[in-house]
């Protein structure tokens, strides 16, 4: 009976020295998660017949985040698990975040190909409700928009001079007005339009507004006009809009645009710049980033970003149920629970962080040790095992 228990030990012994030298041989693996090792003895009768491994379980614990060498690379801090799929359809999870595009313009993982799933966008919008499905980064060329609507924002003097109603607005005549902005817009071809706006402090507390599409002015020269009062606070009173139409050009369409004056009035200095204005002139392609938020985002030549799809996390509700695939992934078991998807930052997942990438856990100082404690473990039983042996020899020597 003692070499069965010898054995035993020995065998779980060598099974744990397993365990952690492969915890050791990837301790630069990206994303991998540590194993350790659970014993459970044997019992038969009044005797105890030994030790056997009850099972090798992993430690899903963060790994520190360093900087990756990709602009697709991304690293997950907290729940989660990276959800991909291969050809056939088979989905896997993982938390290696060493991504790439394919020729195809699919994201795949660079260790095994399979393709990187979560909400594709229309139009730049991320629909929640979408399906699931592998992520590819378009490449086309964005097309132009015309310019609809748009605002400034800024400050008049207060005590700017007064000008008076003669002689009458002149654009050529820096004496009949106090400011000139400047926007730019985009027709419907992407032709830059510059809208000039002038303002003209007209009494105590009160300015005029006009505004000309200056590249296509249009019938009359296209001046839009309107009176902006400002209350004590030096707020506007009313919202004040001006609609600016200009004249076709280059045989686009004529321009209409609303620009919204979100201005105030006190004595600092005057200050009137862009806000923000829609539209936008075509692009070229020229590359793509991934925010912190999971968002796969496509950056063109104009200057304009735009989303294109979101990575899904998955989670589980008993994450050690999963079943090792191999290449660093776990595959859904009845252990494991079914997975429930979300996305960077929502409920119990954790943060996708782009451009980085998620380490292994392993610590080597931890794992150094344990291989000692297994090592003593391991001559321990070896010398059960040869006592035993004397004592048999002993025995067969009795006269």
């Amino acid at each position: 009976m003692g070499f069965s228990q010898g054995l035993s030990g020995l065998s779980a012994a060598a099974k744990a020295l397993d365990v952690v030298g492969n915890n050791i041989a990837n301790s630069q693996t990206v994303g991998f998660k540590a194993g350790s090792v659970s014993f459970a003895d044997i019992f038969a009768g009044s005797t105890g017949m030994g030790v056997q491994v009850a099972g090798v379980s992993q430690n899903f614990g963060d790994g520190a985040l360093m900087n990756g060498a990709s602009a697709l690379d991304m690293g997950i801090s907290g729940r989660g698990f990276f959800r991909m799929v291969d050809e056939a359809g088979s989905v896997f999870y993982g938390r290696n975040g060493q991504f790439e595009q394919d020729q195809n313009g699919f994201i795949v993982n660079k260790t095994n190909g399979l393709f990187l799933t979560g909400y594709q966008a229309t139009d730049g919008v991320i629909n929640p409700g979408a399906q699931v499905g592998p992520i590819r980064i378009p490449t086309d060329d964005m097309p132009p928009a015309a310019s609809t609507k748009g605002s400034v924002a800024g400050n008049l003097k207060s005590d700017d001079k007064v000008i008076p109603a003669t002689p009458a607005f002149d654009p050529d005549n820096a004496d009949t007005y106090n400011y000139v902005s400047e926007v730019t817009a985009t027709d419907s071809l992407g032709n830059k339009h510059a809208i000039k706006v002038y303002y003209v402090h007209t009494a105590e507390g009160e300015w005029k507004a006009h505004a000309q599409d200056s590249t296509a002015p249009g019938a009359a020269g296209g001046w839009s006009e309107q009176t902006l009062k400002f209350g004590t606070d030096g707020k506007l009173t009313a919202p004040v809009t001006l609609n600016i139409k200009g004249a076709a050009y280059n045989g686009s369409a004529a321009l209409d645009l609303n620009l919204d004056l979100n201005i105030t009035q006190n004595a600092s200095d005057t200050q009137v710049k862009l806000d923000e204005i829609d539209g936008q002139a075509p692009g070229k392609f020229n590359s793509y980033q991934v925010s912190d938020t999971g968002e796969v985002i496509a950056i063109y030549s104009n200057g304009k970003r735009q989303t294109v799809a979101q990575v899904v996390l998955a989670d589980f509700a008993n994450a050690g149920g999963l079943e090792q695939q191999g290449n660093n992934l776990w595959a859904e078991t009845s252990q494991s629970g079914q997975p429930f998807l979300g996305t960077s930052g929502t409920g119990s997942f954790g943060n996708i962080e782009g451009g980085m990438l998620e380490s292994s856990n392993v610590n080597l100082g931890d794992e150094m040790v344990n291989m000692i404690v297994y090592q003593r473990n391991y001559q321990s039983n070896s010398q059960t095992i040869k006592t035993q042996s004397e004592v048999l020899q002993t025995l067969v020597n009795l006269r």
